[in-house]
């Protein structure tokens, strides 16, 4: 459950952040491995909040 930063409100989640060229989070030196981001969204306020999926980026960094 991720909590909005600007007004404390429980965020929705599930979507996913598709911007520029396919954006993916690479860790340096790696080839192969890319975590998505993800997005959260605010009911409330509409802040968005884009994340990596913690079973995806725990992948990475092994």
């Amino acid at each position: 459950m991720r909590k909005c930063v600007r007004c404390g409100e429980e965020m929705v989640e599930g979507f996913t952040f598709t911007g520029g060229s396919g954006n993916v989070i690479r860790k340096k030196g790696l080839t192969g491995k890319a975590v998505y981001p993800k997005a959260a969204v605010c009911p409330k306020c509409g802040e968005v909040s884009i994340y990596a999926d913690e079973e995806q980026l725990e992948k990475l960094m092994k």
